[in-house]
Order: structure tokens, then C-alpha cells, then sequence
């Protein structure tokens, strides 16, 4: 698979690369991920955090606003950050545009509905397409963890609990836990998934970690107190929901309250690092078995 580099950047001990390429399973369209490799990667093959943006986001928020290259280093992890949705002209949206559905809004699943199901295929593209060609032309090795944040936590969550084989852990900040019972997931499931329900909860990692028998994610999550999508009119992220339903089904979750901390990159800039060293530990340790 063919790809360019649009960017080359000094930062910490290694270099953050924006990489292009065109992607079969987001409709032939021209897709930008990041990588990060620590400099170490350059004699030694690393294990993969993948880190799944929230709404609005491209492949750069992360890069620009988390602070992470440094815990990565120290870590001797690789970042892999796609963005969050496919892009482009011919690239279906609704009319008028807003932000919590299409174009920077792919929500980490297969489209099935007539208008969305060529283009929006975020959930094949992060799980099978990224990796492939991350994995064949890049230093890393085959081990992969995944974090994200809101709708990259929803993303993270259901895609590492549908693929217990795939991936060593996974983390996520203040996630959209129960999006078939919230405002943001059912407008997205919707329109993506059309009328069926039923199809929607193979997206909602309540209903997953209901039904998982996989092996431990050593699943970790934080979310903000103060956090206006927790506390506000509406609440978009339902964490009582997952730790529920995670306890009635035995499934093990670190699931942490924060003290204070909102929705923004503050708070993720604030813990992680303890993400990042929780997957190194678990990768490096899967490396070593």
C-alpha cells in the first residue's frame, strides 16, 4: 500500500510523522494518520498504542494538545493516531453540517445505510486497514494496545472488547459508555445503522462488556468530575452505566473519578502518562512471554 509523508517533526527523543495514503475501506478516499516513534524504534521493533480522537478531531489535536511524546519515550512505545472519520469530496454528510455526526465524527463503526456505508468505515480501517500497513512498513512490532477519548473512548472500548485477540489493553478518557441510550449515539447509530436496535449494541460497550468472555483488557478509564457532558442537561457518557454492567458481568475495570478535571485536553494531558505506562507495561510483558 502506498503512502506519502506530509510532515516530519523533531519532538521529545523521536519524530512525529503525518503520513497519507489512500484507503480502500473509507470509499478510495485520502486518509492522514500520525505516527510516533521514539528513536529507539530505529533499532528495535516497539509494541503500538493506537489513540482514537473524540468529536471534531483530526489525526493532529492529540499530537499538538496531550503532551505524550515524552511518556511514549520513556515507555518505548509507538503512538499511531488516525483521524476521526473519512474526508473528502464525494464524502457523504448531513445538511447543514454538525458536529457530532459525520465528517470528524465516523463514531469507530461500519455504516450500513445506503448513503454512509461506502465511505464510513472507521471501525475496519482502525482494526484491519491502519495496522496492515502501519505493521508492514513501519519498525514496530504486532502487539497493540488502544485508548481514546469521548467518542475515541467509546471507539477504543468497543473495539477492544469485540477483539480480545488483537489487543493487549484498553483505556479511555471520560468514553460515550451506553450510546444507544444517549443523545449523541442515538443520532449517530441512527443515521449510520438505520432502525434496527438491535444491530446498534454491537457499538455500545455496556452492551458488550454484558456479554464478554474474552480474557482481562486490564481495562482502565477516567473521567472528570467537572466534566459538562457528564454533569450538564444531558448526560452524553453514562460511566455508572459501564461500571454496572462490568460488575454484573465479572468483568474487571479501573474505572476513576477525577476530582475537578473537565472534558478538554487539560484533563488527558493530566493523566497520560499513567495510560501510556499502563499499556507499556502490559505490551512489553506480552512482548516477553
Amino acid at each position: 500500500m502506498a503512502f506519502q509523508l506530509k510532515a516530519t517533526i523533531r519532538v521529545a527523543q523521536g519524530w512525529l510523522k503525518r503520513v497519507e495514503h489512500t484507503s480502500s475501506v473509507l470509499g478510495s478516499t485520502t486518509a492522514v494518520f500520525a505516527i510516533y516513534q521514539p528513536d529507539v524504534s530505529l533499532v528495535k521493533k516497539l509494541p503500538v498504542v493506537y489513540w482514537l480522537s473524540g468529536l471534531t478531531c483530526t489525526d493532529e489535536n492529540f499530537s499538538q494538545k496531550a503532551g505524550a511524546f515524552q511518556a511514549a519515550c520513556d515507555n518505548q512505545v509507538v503512538l499511531i493516531m488516525p483521524d476521526t472519520s473519512p474526508r473528502g469530496d464525494g464524502v457523504p454528510d448531513e445538511s447543514p453540517k454538525e458536529f457530532d455526526f459525520g465528517v470528524g465524527a465516523g463514531f469507530y463503526l461500519n455504516a450500513t445505510t445506503e448513503k454512509y456505508r461506502t465511505h464510513y468505515n472507521m471501525y475496519d480501517y482502525v482494526v484491519k486497514e491502519l495496522p496492515s500497513l502501519v505493521e508492514t512498513h513501519f519498525n514496530v512490532a504486532p502487539l497493540r494496545s488502544v485508548s481514546g477519548h469521548s467518542m475515541g473512548g467509546h471507539g477504543a472500548l468497543t473495539i477492544a472488547l469485540k477483539n480480545p485477540d488483537r489487543y493487549t489493553s484498553v483505556s479511555a478518557f471520560a468514553p460515550i459508555c451506553n450510546p444507544t441510550n444517549v443523545p449523541w449515539g442515538t443520532k449517530a447509530l441512527s443515521l449510520y445503522l438505520g432502525d434496527n436496535k438491535e444491530a446498534w449494541k454491537q457499538y455500545d460497550a455496556c452492551e458488550l462488556i454484558k456479554q464478554y468472555k474474552g480474557r482481562d483488557l486490564s481495562i482502565l478509564c477516567d473521567q472528570g468530575t467537572a466534566d459538562n457532558f457528564l454533569t450538564g442537561a444531558v448526560n452524553q457518557l453514562q460511566p455508572l452505566a459501564f461500571i454496572a454492567a462490568a460488575q454484573e458481568a465479572k468483568v474487571p475495570v479501573t474505572f476513576r473519578m477525577q476530582a475537578g478535571y473537565d472534558h478538554s485536553y487539560y484533563f488527558m494531558s493530566t493523566f497520560i502518562g499513567e495510560h501510556i505506562a499502563h499499556h507499556a507495561r502490559l505490551l512489553h510483558a506480552a512482548m516477553a512471554a
